[in-house]
C-alpha cells in the first residue's frame, strides 16, 4: 500500500461533484484541502468538480501535492467528456468506479467524507467495511458534518466495534489532529 507521496502520507477525500465555488459545500472542502495540505499531508479526490475540484484547490494554495484518481466510464458521461480538474497534480485513471475506489484505499492513509450523494455513500461504505472488518490496515474515516451522521450513530448503537475508526469531525482542525494523531508521518509545513 502506497500510503505516502512526495514524502507524505496521502488522504482521500469522498463528496459530491455539485458544489459550485461560493456554496457552503465547496468552501468547506477548500478549507480542508487547505488544512491538509498546509499539514503536509497529499490530498486525493476524484480528480472531477465539485469538492475534488475544491478540495485539490484549497491544497494547492497551501503548497500542496494532489492526486486524482478519475475513472474511463466518466470520459463521456451524459455527452460531456470529463476530465481531471486544473488543480490536481497526478491523475490516475482507473477502468470503472470499484477499481477507482480500490485505488484511492491502497493509496490512502486516511479518508474524509463529506456530504454527498450515492457515489460518496458507496465510497464510505466499502471503505468503511474494508477497515471495519480488517480486509486493510485501520486507517481513520473522518465524517464531517452531521449529514453522514444519523447512519454512524445508528451502527454504533448497533455495532460499536464497527465504529471504532470512524470519527465524526466538524471540520479542518479536527481533521488534521485526528489525522496527527492516528496517521502521523508529517512535518507540518503550516
Amino acid at each position: 500500500m502506497d500510503v505516502q507521496a512526495n514524502g507524505g502520507p496521502v488522504i482521500s477525500i469522498f463528496g459530491s461533484y455539485s458544489p459550485k465555488p461560493g456554496e457552503p459545500l465547496y468552501e468547506q472542502a477548500y478549507k480542508i484541502g487547505r488544512a491538509l495540505g498546509a499539514a503536509g499531508y497529499v490530498v486525493c479526490n476524484g480528480g472531477y468538480d465539485g469538492t475534488m475540484e475544491a478540495s485539490a484547490k484549497g491544497a494547492k494554495a497551501a503548497g500542496g501535492t494532489t492526486i486524482g484518481v478519475t475513472c474511463r466510464i466518466f470520459s463521456d458521461y451524459r455527452g460531456i467528456p470529463l476530465q481531471a480538474n486544473r488543480w490536481i497534480d497526478r491523475e490516475i485513471c482507473s477502468d470503472n468506479i470499484f477499481n477507482r475506489i480500490d485505488m484511492m484505499m491502497r493509496l490512502s492513509a486516511g479518508f474524509v467524507v463529506l456530504e454527498g450523494g450515492t457515489g460518496t455513500l458507496t465510497e464510505f461504505g466499502i471503505v468503511w467495511e474494508y477497515v471495519c472488518k480488517g480486509l486493510m490496515p485501520a486507517r481513520p474515516i473522518m465524517v464531517v458534518g452531521d449529514f453522514w451522521r444519523p447512519l454512524v450513530e445508528r451502527i454504533r448503537s448497533v455495532r460499536a466495534k464497527s465504529c471504532k475508526h470512524v470519527y465524526c469531525v466538524n471540520g479542518p482542525e479536527e481533521i488534521v489532529r485526528i489525522a496527527g494523531e492516528t496517521i502521523g508521518g508529517c512535518s507540518g509545513q503550516g
